[in-house]
């Protein structure tokens, strides 16, 4: 194997093998959500975390996220992956209804509302809490992506959700890599 195939193996592979770490982590979990097999996003809808029209984190919220961001960071900082990851995205995505910037101020409270959540005084303290602070940030999305079912038109409850998304280190450079070989 050419050095250059051995270095886009070993970049690609990170995020397959973090993906895994997640998927296995995660999957006896009682919590609502699912993992992207593709991008390793992490969806929860909406109503775990909010009701109709709020960025208040519910109760029903906050323990979700007491649950699941030990096991996510721990996974995202280990000594496997911590030196690969360079950022943590908290998304906030709502559904067609109202205005794209009404939508995007209330995806992006929503967001925002859960990093601060984190970061809170009273949330438990976990493991790299330290290294998250550097790491993480907080986007909204509006509407810009949908999600569809099955009939390819837009579901707007599973549209209306908190994505976790993780970018690695190397991903400007492996899908540089990536078009220089299909270019081929």
């Amino acid at each position: 194997m050419e050095e250059k195939d051995q270095v886009i193996e070993e970049l690609t592979g990170m995020k397959t093998r973090i993906i895994d770490s997640l998927s296995n982590e995660f999957q006896n979990s009682d919590l609502s959500m699912e993992v992207d097999q593709t991008t390793g996003a992490i969806r929860f809808s909406s109503g775990v975390f909010f009701g109709t029209g709020s960025a208040s984190v519910s109760e029903k919220g906050r323990e979700h996220l007491e649950e699941f961001i030990p096991k996510y960071i721990d996974v995202l900082l280990s000594e496997n992956f911590k030196d690969h990851v360079s950022q943590i995205i908290v998304e906030g995505h709502t559904d067609q209804k109202g205005t794209y910037l009404f939508n995007l101020d209330l995806s992006q409270d929503r967001s925002l509302s859960v990093v601060k959540e984190i970061f809170s005084k009273d949330f438990p303290e976990f493991q790299h809490k330290g290294e998250l602070r550097g790491m993480i940030t907080s986007n909204g999305r509006s509407f810009s992506e949908p999600i569809y079912d099955e009939n390819n038109e837009v579901d707007s409850d599973k549209s209306r959700r908190v994505e976790f998304k993780f970018r690695l280190k190397d991903e400007d450079l492996i899908k540089e890599i990536q078009n220089m070989v299909s270019d081929k």
